[in-house]
């Protein structure tokens, strides 16, 4: 594979991950499974269920194991052929999954802003109307 596929497999491979830590960790779809692992993730005793709850509740913890089933399903390599390409493969597809999910925190975030200013300027028109 070249370099230029293997950049290629990295980005689009990226975008799946991406989607599965932030839907599972952030959308209203998993919200009860997420607030029982919260509270799991608080009151186990034993550190490992502890951990393994908290995974589920983490967008940045979840995808390193989301980008690892990804990248054993595909068997993806970047730079080398042998399992440390793997390894190099599993790293940066987490890294550009994060970055996308960055981004699109801040899309959401930006989105949000512009709404509640649009709804200010509404109000306050309303009021102009009203006070007229």
């Amino acid at each position: 594979m070249t370099l230029g596929e293997q950049l290629t497999w990295l980005f689009v491979l990226a975008a799946p991950v991406a989607c599965v830590a932030w839907t599972v960790t952030h959308e209203d779809v998993f919200a009860e499974l997420r607030e029982l692992c919260e509270k799991k993730s608080r009151r186990c005793k034993a550190l490992l269920k502890r951990k393994f709850f908290y995974v589920f509740t983490c967008e940045y913890c979840l995808s390193h194991y989301v980008a690892a089933a990804f990248v054993g399903l595909s068997d993806f390599r970047l730079l080398l052929t042998d399992w440390r390409g793997l390894l190099i493969a599993w790293f940066a597809v987490v890294w550009i999954a994060n970055v996308y999910m960055s981004m699109f925190g801040r899309l959401r975030l930006d989105i949000k802003r512009e709404r509640v200013e649009i709804e200010v300027q509404e109000d306050a028109a309303e009021e102009a109307k009203v006070t007229r």
